[in-house]
């Protein structure tokens, strides 16, 4: 133990980590004599919520006259864009699209094209897909404009760029229903809520991408343009603006999957008859051969944008113009020609057999499995999931467990791990032991019962030991307001399902990304199913989990780890393969076993980019966390989605807010981490 207070006297960061330890402790010794300490008192509590819906009832009516002017104003190039996508043959399209894949792509992105279009035709959904493109196509340049004209100014004019990152990080991470409430009361109800929801979701991602760019321009390149006497307007738009388009274009490309990712969540709010809206009914009316035909027609969407806008954002010889000049005159002429029966695409549902048979045979699978199903489900539920939400001793019963939790097992319990703990001084691992000290309150209590004071603390001390003083304190006065605003225990909820979904894509990530490391075959394997999850919008990832496991918690968490593991897979995959050559080198010369090179050199050497991974899983997590509500989830995503049922502008805002505030948090401590692991490695 003396060696234990001399290292606490020289290390702060485990100065830190013990306190935090034994404040937990004491917190639960004196739970209940002082009940204030583990909940905030109501007396405390300020109606943060209703004064948020009143300031900003009043904003909004304020402005809300000039918001319906500029509605009307969208709605023509809308309504003129939907006409012309709806009216247009389905052949003159199809060519059209074919003919720009083989231009940017050659013979393999055309043939997608025209397959993943043939198969949107013969869905019977040509029309609700044209739709939902003609909103895409009119949301994506206005965020286009807008993300252009950030970037430029941020770029122009350093004393604001710190003030507009922080709009930006702002715009990305409030969640994507929050953005509808108060739009939805500006803007009314119709589709030009979803094309303005669409462009600032859009936005961020185009304006980052044009900062970046706008950076990376060889310093010799501007030199260049001042001496040859170009002003300041020619310099940017003819010398710096075309020497970062290959960044540009990256943007572009996130811009136009982010807009289409978010016009299908506005389908929530109805009023338009597309792609979307024809997911969330099918959805509603448990119709899941339906909803998946639905669903994958997105996909195909989603895909085609990807690989084309990514495919005129490199670098690259165009292929015969002449060939894709002969695939769009052969739409264009059939179109004129007409086809007769097949002239009208909404006559055509060639796959509704198959989405018949899918519901029928889904319901043969469901009778036969479903207790298969449901034990899987509620082993995990029941022995993992409930005790990490509500702890142990709430967790453990008779009818789950086979005995009751009671206050002797919490002392034993308790008691074993101080045991524990006390062995792991004697070894010298004082961090190991203050961590397991502080495991066993989380399991103990449960992640949605912990004590204020202690998450407070807990998050302060990471914050510290991130980012320093500055940063432990923008975490406490972030806290407090979610504290003092009333959404606590919301926001533990949305913690707990969020955390535990980040845990499991961390293990599974990381050892599915550790695999492809070791097997180039397997690389080949995950790399083109990474590529298909991340280009699938987040609406779609709820239609197999809900064939399967129905509403439910777990089916949230299923939901959030799909499409919050790719990120861990590529940055492990990609931290791990990239460790300098020299280094690897001298290990192989050394006599280092394959194991060993791993354990001792490839993976230190990764640590910035693995927690990079994790910063990105963290707000893939959040950004889920929002679109699971939609099947049953509690905490603060089932509040925003009821606000935006209600048109409670205040709740939608500030459950918004504190969930962002979650997500910057995690982000901000992760980051703080990953920066001092580089600093470390000289990187």
């Amino acid at each position: 133990m003396g060696r234990l207070f001399q290292e606490l006297k020289t290390d702060f960061k485990l100065t830190i980590l013990w306190s935090i330890a034994g404040l937990g402790l004491l917190v639960l010794l004196l739970e209940t004599s002082a009940p204030w300490l583990v909940n905030w008192p109501d007396s405390f509590q300020l109606p943060l919520t209703s004064w948020v819906g009143d300031a900003l009832g009043a904003g909004l009516e304020t402005v809300k006259p000039l918001a319906r002017a500029f509605s009307g104003l969208m709605s023509y190039p809308m309504r003129w864009t939907n006409m012309l996508f709806v009216s247009a043959p389905w052949s003159l399209t199809l060519g059209i699209v074919t003919a720009l894949a083989w231009y940017v792509g050659g013979w393999r992105l055309a043939l997608l094209s025209l397959v993943g279009l043939g198969f949107v035709l013969g869905s019977g959904y040509w029309i609700k897909g044209m739709n939902t493109l003609a909103l895409v196509s009119v949301s994506v340049p206005l965020a286009l404009l807008l993300g252009l004209a950030f970037g430029i100014l941020a770029h122009k004019v350093q004393p604001i760029k710190s003030a507009l990152q922080a709009v930006l990080d702002i715009m990305q991470t409030i969640p994507t229903f929050a953005y509808l409430t108060p739009l939805l009361l500006l803007f009314g109800f119709g589709p030009v809520v979803g094309l303005i929801a669409s462009a600032i979701y859009a936005t961020p991602p185009m304006a980052r991408n044009v900062i970046l760019g706008l950076e990376r321009v060889d310093p010799e390149i501007k030199d260049a343009a001042i001496m040859s006497g170009a002003t300041a307007f020619q310099r940017l738009f003819f010398v710096e603006l075309p020497a970062a388009k290959s960044q540009i274009m990256v943007g572009v490309n996130q811009c136009l999957m982010a807009s289409l990712s978010m016009v299908i969540i506005a389908a929530v709010i109805g009023g338009f008859d597309d792609i979307g809206w024809e997911v969330l009914l099918t959805m509603r009316k448990a119709q899941f051969g339906q909803s998946l035909l639905a669903g994958l027609v997105i996909v195909v969407f989603a895909i085609l944008i990807d690989r084309i806008s990514a495919a005129l954002s490199q670098e690259r010889n165009e292929h015969n113009w002449r060939i894709a000049f002969f695939i769009a005159a052969a739409g264009i002429l059939v179109s004129l020609i007409g086809l007769g029966p097949l002239s009208n695409p909404e006559d055509l549902h060639l796959f509704e057999p198959v989405a018949a048979a899918v519901d029928a045979r889904l319901g043969v699978f469901t009778a036969e499995n479903g207790a298969s199903l449901d034990a899987v489900k509620n082993s995990i539920v029941f022995y993992a999931m409930l005790p990490l939400r509500i702890g142990l001793d709430g967790a453990v019963l008779v009818f789950t467990w086979g005995f009751q939790w009671t206050t002797a097992h919490s002392v034993w319990f308790f008691a074993i791990a101080l045991v524990l703990a006390l062995g792991l001084v004697s070894r010298g691992a004082f961090k190991a032991a203050a961590l397991l000290i502080i495991v066993s309150i989380v399991l103990e209590t449960g992640i949605s019962e912990l004590p204020w004071i202690f998450v407070l603390s807990l998050s302060a001390g990471l914050g510290w030991s991130a980012g320093g003083r500055a940063l432990a304190l923008l975490i406490v006065a972030l806290l407090l307001s979610i504290l003092i605003a009333g959404l606590w225990e919301r926001a533990l909820l949305s913690l707990y399902l969020s955390g535990i979904s980040v845990f499991t894509c961390a293990v599974l990530g990381s050892a599915i990304g550790l695999l492809c490391v070791v097997s180039p075959m397997a690389w080949k394997i995950v790399r083109p199913l990474c590529d298909m999850l991340q280009t699938i919008p987040l609406f779609v990832f709820l239609i197999p989990v809900l064939m399967f496991f129905q509403i439910g918690e777990f089916s949230a968490f299923i939901a959030i780890c799909a499409y919050a593991i790719v990120p861990m897979i590529r940055y492990t995959q990609h931290g791990l393969s990239n460790t300098p050559p020299e280094l690897l080198e001298a290990a192989v010369m050394s006599g280092a076993s394959d194991w060993q090179i791993m354990r001792d050199l490839r993976i230190p050497y990764a640590v910035p980019t693995l927690l990079l991974g994790l910063n990105q899983t963290i707000l893939y997590a959040f950004a889920m966390l929002v679109i699971a509500a939609l099947i049953g989830t509690t905490g603060l995503g089932q509040s925003i989605y009821l606000a935006l049922g209600k048109a409670d502008v205040g709740l939608g805002v500030s459950a918004g807010a504190a969930m962002a505030i979650l997500a910057l948090i995690a982000d901000r401590i992760v980051q703080g981490f990953a920066q001092e692991r580089k600093k470390a490695l000289g990187l």
